[in-house]
């Protein structure tokens, strides 16, 4: 069997900039929401996924919050959007589709951890991270666990995380500690960039193990002498801080089983009361299982 884990967040996101708005009976926007289901119902039946789980930042704050004050928090976020969080966990779960929702850790976190827990199955064949989200690129693993950007239709394994970045899967966390990771709030290193970063990383794979002072690289890099310099003035304890930030946990406490991950068919009365608040009973008739 093949595994999907799908980064709700993104598809939320993607959603929102990418369907058409609609107002439900009450006025609100779901337009996000309708488009939540109709991605989800697509990689149900078109791309044949039959274990699927889907993970949400519910709050967008998580335990890195208390770890640095810049890191990303929900403002400057359209309310329209950020209102529609509880309505996409709603349609994920009335779809049958299991519904992780985030609050002390982040959706990220969540699909790191069940995508090492199903790997680790011999009855899994590949795990597919749906996302083009680079913070999980550090989760690839060979062709057995691979970033899937949907939108795209473009598959990322572990030579292609390489290709990419110009470093393999265990070195993204310290190229987003170096270059930073505006997204997040992480801000890097002033004067790395992804070429130097990738360059220095290819030789040493981690932070910790670049010598301070570049006389000692014996690797040729641009600019190195302010590259190092940068490095010196930023401080070892910063960017151990960023990296620390930028590294995935695994550890996510998840009850589900991959059995429970199956796909069984929508919930008939959840779905069909929630497509009634959506102004969007269509939709039901798109749904070709029920439970």
């Amino acid at each position: 069997m093949k595994v999907h884990l799908v980064d709700g967040t993104y598809e939320l996101f993607r959603a929102f900039f990418g369907a058409p708005p609609a107002r439900a009976p009450d006025g609100r926007e779901v337009g996000a929401t309708r488009g939540i289901l109709r991605t989800l119902l697509t990689l149900l039946t078109r791309e044949n996924a039959t274990h699927v789980a889907i993970a949400f930042d519910t709050v967008i704050e998580s335990f890195r919050n208390a770890l640095f004050a810049g890191y990303k928090t929900g403002e400057g976020i359209d309310p329209l959007l950020f209102s529609q969080f509880p309505l996409a966990e709603r349609a994920a779960e009335a779809l049958g589709v299991v519904t992780w929702r985030m609050h002390d850790f982040e959706a990220d976190d969540a699909l790191a951890t069940f995508a090492a827990r199903a790997a680790a199955s011999p009855l899994v064949e590949q795990v597919l991270i749906c996302s083009p989200d680079k913070d999980l690129m550090q989760c690839v693993t060979g062709t057995r666990i691979v970033a899937c950007d949907r939108l795209r239709n473009v598959i990322t394994d572990e030579p292609g995380v390489v290709a990419k970045f110009g470093v393999g899967p265990a070195s993204i966390p310290d190229f987003l500690a170096l270059v930073g990771d505006t997204a997040d709030g992480i801000p890097g290193v002033p004067r790395w960039g992804a070429k130097s970063a990738a360059a220095v990383l290819a030789r040493y794979t981690h932070v910790e193990a670049i010598p301070r002072n570049e006389f000692h690289w014996d690797v040729k890099v641009r600019g190195a002498a302010s590259l190092g310099e940068s490095l010196r003035a930023v401080g070892d304890d910063a960017i151990g801080l960023y990296k620390k930030l930028a590294t995935l946990r695994f550890d996510v406490p998840i009850t589900e089983s991959i059995a429970d991950l199956e796909w069984r068919g929508a919930d008939r009365a959840a779905l069909t009361s929630f497509c009634e608040e959506l102004g969007d009973t269509s939709f039901l008739e798109r749904v070709p299982l029920w439970r």
